[in-house]
């Protein structure tokens, strides 16, 4: 079973040659190891570049232990390259590499080669990745399946296929075991023994048992307004833990810095700025969210949200949560101001969408709820709902686009083509 990842597999062709270390970051367990070392490879070889212009270093491999040590490695490189023809120097999981830094930046003034490296841990976190390389770093980040790779593998019905989806998330391991357990106690596994464990160690945590209780809070609220305050609260109600706010916000930055967690802030439409009191937390995939919750916790409502986001923030998309104020009078004709939300405010360079998730639009009453916020934006931007019980797309009498959710996942609707 082979996902072919050509979203990510373009980004790294179209990065040949433009002068930087190319550094390819992610959740781990994503695939980025196999978009390199295989995918990108293969191509390389289909191009006609020689198997003998294609260094490769894997850092896990015990047998490759020796080239941890820096001089080692630019040892064995050197030694690789005998002629003037270009090289690609392919390197995984390299911050396993003493000072990998000075190694990668040796090579920027050789210019017969081309540099991409893998990293997942503290010293390849995605705020750190072009100041590590001294302005010359160009991060291309890999994200678990999408829905389309997902089914374009796995196949079926696709409201079977999307159940799966939610329900396991899209690490490539996990699509390709067929059996429920499989699946459920390899998500629990690699919780354990590789996010948890890389997050503690590489932040030398010293209270395990908060972060874990963290982790679950925010697995139990994904698509909630919060902030640290109030999580700081609920450890005093639920846990009978007090944690200050400061130590949750650090606790939080290291979540995101690994690629665990993304927060969508808060973004006043009509004032153009940002509200800092509250946010939202998305999970990076719904497997590992709902291992924590032991799967018993498997709202399609979040669920559908979530995955929306991660789409969204696949593409490339920035995303925040939109707030958007409305007057109406009440029965005794009294103004009241009510605060609406938008699901998602989507900026792509001088353009913007506006977006609401729903799961069903069962009646007219659910789509006038739905799109109340979205009628109060005065400006010319596309206004979306995303109808998880839609097949076709199209606009509605107030000028919404109503889009179907298969539409949306599998590509087969353009939602910024005028």
């Amino acid at each position: 079973m082979v996902f072919e990842r050509k979203l990510y597999l373009e980004q790294l062709i179209r990065a040949d040659g433009n002068g930087m270390i190319k550094v390819i970051t992610g959740i781990r367990r994503c695939g980025k190891s196999f978009l390199v070392f295989n995918l990108f490879r293969q191509y390389l070889l289909e191009q006609g570049v020689s198997e003998d212009h294609i260094i490769q270093v894997n850092m896990e491999d015990r047998r490759n232990k020796k080239y941890r040590d820096p001089d080692r490695l630019l040892e064995h490189i050197d030694a690789e390259m005998v002629d003037a023809e270009k090289y690609y120097i392919l390197l995984d999981e390299v911050q396993m590499v003493k000072d990998f830094e000075d190694v990668l930046n040796s090579y920027l003034s050789v210019p017969n080669t081309e540099i991409y490296v893998t990293g997942s841990n503290a010293k390849f976190l995605s705020k750190d990745v072009i100041t590590e390389f001294r302005g010359r770093g160009w991060e291309i980040r890999i994200h678990p399946l999408s829905f389309a790779e997902y089914f374009d593998v796995v196949g079926g019905e696709k409201a079977e296929a999307l159940e799966s989806y939610y329900k396991y998330g899209g690490l490539p391991a996990v699509a390709q075991l067929d059996n429920a357990e499989d699946k459920q106690n390899y998500l629990r596994e690699i919780y354990e023994t590789v996010y948890l464990r890389d997050v503690l160690e590489h932040n030398h945590l010293k209270n395990p048992e908060g972060m874990r209780e963290l982790i679950r809070i925010i697995a139990s609220g994904i698509g909630a307004s919060t902030n640290v305050r109030r999580i700081s609260n609920t450890f005093k109600t639920v846990a009978g833990v007090e944690i200050t706010p400061a130590t949750i916000s650090k606790y939080i930055e290291c979540l995101e810095d690994a690629f665990f967690v993304s927060e969508a802030l808060r973004y006043d439409v009509k004032g153009r700025k940002y509200i800092g009191t509250e946010t939202k937390y998305y999970f990076e995939d719904m497997g590992i969210r709902n291992a924590i919750l032991e799967f018993r916790q498997l709202e399609p409502t979040h669920t559908m949200e979530n995955v929306i986001y991660n789409e969204l923030r696949r593409n490339g998309f920035s995303v925040d949560v939109g707030l958007v104020e409305s007057f109406k009078r009440d029965d005794n004709g009294t103004l009241q101001r009510r605060n609406l939300e938008i699901d998602f405010v989507v900026n792509r360079h001088d353009e913007r969408l506006y977006i609401q998730s729903a799961y069903a639009l069962p009646s007219k009453e659910k789509v006038v709820q739905e799109q109340a916020s979205l009628l109060q934006v005065a400006d010319g931007f596309r206004k979306i709902i995303v109808a998880g019980d839609r097949y076709t797309s199209g606009y509605n009498e107030d000028g919404i686009l109503i889009v179907g959710l298969y539409d949306f996942l599998l590509g087969k609707f353009d939602i910024w083509s005028k």
